[in-house]
């Protein structure tokens, strides 16, 4: 039974959200970071829930999948650069931290290297994200060495596009999985 921590982005994930619906169907093999500020994020902080959610889930399982959105990208990048395992990693829709619409609360996120990810990793993003071109997305896919699948026109996959449980997406984190050593 895989565990895996939820990195949702800036003001977290709300009741509608694809991330927060998973975690509830996953139950106890889920485990969300606990930032100090989810409105103010800092990201040795975040990095730091991040390792703390990562050490829970581990308790519950060998292999520990991070699924992240939005800032969660960066998030869990920073985390995997300084150090950190998992069995793989999904990330979906992360904002391009040098468009002009990144807040500037989140500015520590804007030096996040985007090196590859020791684990096997997809990005998701949209054609047509607010936050992030598809162009840059593919940017940063590569640059992580994850493999990237663009979704036409579905925002920034968030509650906002009304995803709800998001099947497409679970039947990307399942391919993703099927294909990660264990």
């Amino acid at each position: 039974m895989t565990a895996f921590v939820i990195l949702p982005g800036i003001d977290g994930s709300d009741g509608v959200h694809w991330q927060t619906r998973w975690e509830q169907a996953w139950g106890d093999r889920a485990v969300r970071i606990v930032p100090s500020s989810w409105s103010e994020p800092e990201l040795d902080d975040w990095v730091a829930a991040t390792q703390r959610a990562y050490d829970d889930a581990r308790g519950r399982d060998d292999d520990v999948v991070l699924v992240a959105h939005s800032l969660g990208c960066w998030t869990a990048a920073a985390w995997l650069a300084a150090g950190g395992s998992a069995t793989a990693a999904l990330l979906v829709a992360p904002p391009d931290t040098q468009h002009p619409t990144f807040p500037d609360r989140a500015r520590t996120f804007q030096a996040v290297p985007t090196q590859p990810l020791p684990c096997p990793s997809l990005l998701v993003a949209s054609t047509d994200d607010p936050y992030c071109t598809a162009a840059r997305a593919t940017t940063f896919a590569d640059a992580w060495k994850a493999d990237c699948h663009l979704v036409d026109n579905a925002g920034h996959l968030n509650s906002a596009t009304n995803l709800a449980d998001w099947p497409l997406g679970r039947d990307l984190l399942n391919g993703l999985l099927a294909n990660a050593p264990t």
